[in-house]
């Protein structure tokens, strides 16, 4: 029971709040991405975990040599970034396995990831979980549920498209497909495994918590879904959950009022008579009396002194 995460991406489309903090460290209510992610495999049983860095790698090795884990825990930094078949590659031969799950770290889910794992069958090049979840369904599956395809519908396709989780189980023989020692993307690698005839299996979910972070509009989704209770199954990573989440140390001025989807950090503080609608305040920053804020990201020790609406804050 051995997992790669991939957690060197840059996190453009999250900037600025990726200047400040790499993607995978961003607090989902209160709790880093990451550390969430590693409580599930760690939940799960999985004995050794390799997770890869590139943008503000300090950051990422800092939190994950801060704290005790159950597993054994390997980093793999990126000085060039590898890709996505690269970095993988890259943590295939760190965890020497003959298959071991991979997760995109910039992805909340509920799926049963030692379930996963152990549902793969070792005459596959790799298994790929996927689910249906526009707009991302760009994956084709054959009658027999292979992979038949990523992108365009292939001639061998078999219904609608699918997406990909970020989720799947890696075989050996998919990694054979990857090139040493540079870039490469992983839907070229799985693309040229079909052309040479290997087997990509798929597992196709459903009724289960997905939601990925890439965007700043994806990242106050997962909270206002979180708070409403969407994922009882990660409910327990977090502890108790109230909307608004109020983090430790943190003042509510009197006349405030929230209109749901609000998850504050540690010692912020809401000045007398403010709105916050459907709005993450990280640690320290401070919202001036009388201010409204609806969709938007307040990064930590920022102060705010003017309403906004769909602004990151930073």
């Amino acid at each position: 029971m051995k997992v790669a995460i991939l957690a060197a991406g840059l996190g453009t489309r999250l900037r600025p709040l990726t200047d400040l903090v790499p993607k995978t460290l961003m607090p989902v209510l209160n709790r880093p991405l990451i550390g969430v992610l590693l409580a599930q495999v760690e939940e799960a049983g999985f004995l050794q975990v390799a997770v890869n860095t590139h943008h503000l790698a300090e950051q990422v090795q800092q939190f994950l040599v801060s704290r005790p884990w159950s597993f054994n825990l390997s980093i793999s930094p990126e000085p060039e970034l590898l890709g996505t078949g690269g970095g993988l590659r890259q943590l295939g031969e760190i965890l020497r396995a003959e298959a071991f799950l991979a997760i995109n770290g910039d992805i909340l889910t509920g799926l049963d990831l030692g379930a996963i794992r152990r549902s793969h069958r070792q005459e596959a090049a790799t298994t790929l979980v996927l689910h249906d979840c526009p707009p991302f369904n760009n994956v084709w599956v054959d009658g027999a549920g292979k992979l038949a395809g990523v992108g365009e519908r292939p001639a061998a396709a078999q219904g609608p498209p699918l997406a990909y989780t970020g989720v799947q189980v890696v075989g050996r023989k998919i990694l054979e497909y990857i090139p040493p020692g540079g870039p490469y993307d992983l839907v070229a690698a799985w693309r040229q495994a079909l052309e040479a005839g290997e087997t990509i299996d798929t597992t196709v979910m459903a009724g289960h918590f997905w939601q990925d972070l890439g965007t700043p509009e994806a990242y106050l989704t997962a909270h206002q879904r979180l708070l409403q209770g969407e994922a009882p199954e990660l409910a327990r990573y977090f502890g108790p959950l109230a909307d608004p989440l109020i983090g430790p140390g943190s003042y509510i001025e009197p006349g405030v009022k929230f209109g749901g989807g609000v998850s504050l950090g540690a010692m912020v503080r809401i000045g007398a008579g403010a709105y916050l609608r459907r709005t993450v305040v990280w640690d320290g920053a401070a919202i001036d009396p009388g201010v409204e804020l609806q969709d938007c990201i307040v990064a930590s020790g920022v102060r705010v002194g003017a309403s906004a609406r769909g602004q990151v804050l930073a």
